[in-house]
């Protein structure tokens, strides 16, 4: 793999709550992105994968840590440069219903960035380009004069994925692209997802809470937990072997399709709930659910410590 173009360096994102309390929706999260590569966060809903995906591009202000984009620090450039670093950075939302303009043509949600970017020598130019993009995510030039309404969930992502990829970016959030649509179609999503990757040597953070299809785009694995990573590593190590209790707890969870295999493994089920990001347990977040807690547990903070190549979690049990 290559160098990281994204460095993410003890991340901290509070947000306000009341007089005094915070919420510590990101708390401490270090990793790195190589160029090339496919990054997936997973974890539970609300444990922090969102909000720490947006905080790394620069769409929420850091309260503490840094991120480095090809070495540059993301929050700096969102003030000073924010063409440039938005040409380089792009994000597909969660929502292809929501987050489209429904007084805009498609033509004219594709060409935003060509226009604000000054991308376009013409009006030809600029209609070429848009041609090439509807074609690139396979859709048709007849779409360009429609309007978003028109079209199916599906084809809906088409279009933001040519919207970001509009611009010629190099790094992508996919920011759940797949959640809100029908299963039958989140398989053609991801493929159209590998496919750009393979072509246009495109980096993607790939947040997510289905774990099956992260495995299948991602070529590493970070699992968040209350606004911590638990464990991160290679796609198929991760996997095969999951180190910390709550992943495997979640990976326990992921139907097999082999019957055989299915009927005779055994689902890990957690005890309690998600305790409250406003006011996080002393020592392990993961503790009070865990079977396997220690005394040293309820006392001291467990940090990512790397136990095989590459493959890191943050365990008393590893330490």
């Amino acid at each position: 793999m290559n160098e990281p173009i994204l460095e993410v360096n003890h991340l901290k994102k509070y947000f306000k709550v009341g007089r005094k309390a915070e919420l510590k929706a990101v708390d401490d999260v270090s990793f790195a992105i190589r160029s090339g590569e496919t990054l997936g966060l997973v974890g539970e809903s609300g444990c922090g994968k969102t909000t720490c995906g947006r905080t790394c591009i620069g769409m929420y202000e850091k309260t503490g840590g840094s991120v480095l984009y090809k070495g540059k620090d993301v929050h700096v450039e969102k003030k000073q440069h924010p063409l440039a670093l938005s040409k380089d950075v792009q994000m597909i939302f969660q929502d292809p219903y929501a987050s489209l303009n429904p007084r805009m043509t498609v033509g004219d949600i594709i060409a935003e960035g060509i226009d604000v970017h000054g991308l376009a020598a013409n009006s030809k130019d600029r209609k070429e380009q848009i041609m090439e993009l509807l074609n690139l995510v396979g859709l048709n030039k007849e779409h360009a004069n429609r309007f978003a309404h028109e079209f199916s969930g599906g084809q809906r992502q088409r279009i933001g994925i040519a919207r970001a990829l509009a611009v010629d970016p190099r790094f992508i959030l996919c920011d759940e692209p797949i959640s809100a649509l029908d299963v039958s179609i989140q398989a053609q999503i991801v493929n159209l997802l590998v496919k750009l990757q393979r072509e246009r040597g495109l980096t993607y953070l790939f947040i997510a809470h289905d774990l099956s299809m992260v495995k299948h785009i991602s070529h590493r694995v970070g699992v968040m937990y209350l606004g911590a990573l638990a464990e991160i590593g290679p796609s198929r190590e991760l996997y095969r072997k999951p180190l910390h209790p709550y992943t495997q707890a979640l990976l326990s969870a992921v139907p097999v399709a082999d019957p055989k295999v299915e009927k005779s493994r055994e689902i890990i089920v957690l005890d309690g709930e998600v305790p409250s990001p406003i006011n996080p347990p002393e020592g392990c977040r993961f503790r009070d659910r865990c079977k396997l807690a220690m005394p040293i547990c309820s006392e001291i903070t467990p940090k990512l410590k790397e136990v095989a190549p590459d493959h890191s979690v943050a365990c008393h049990l590893y330490n």
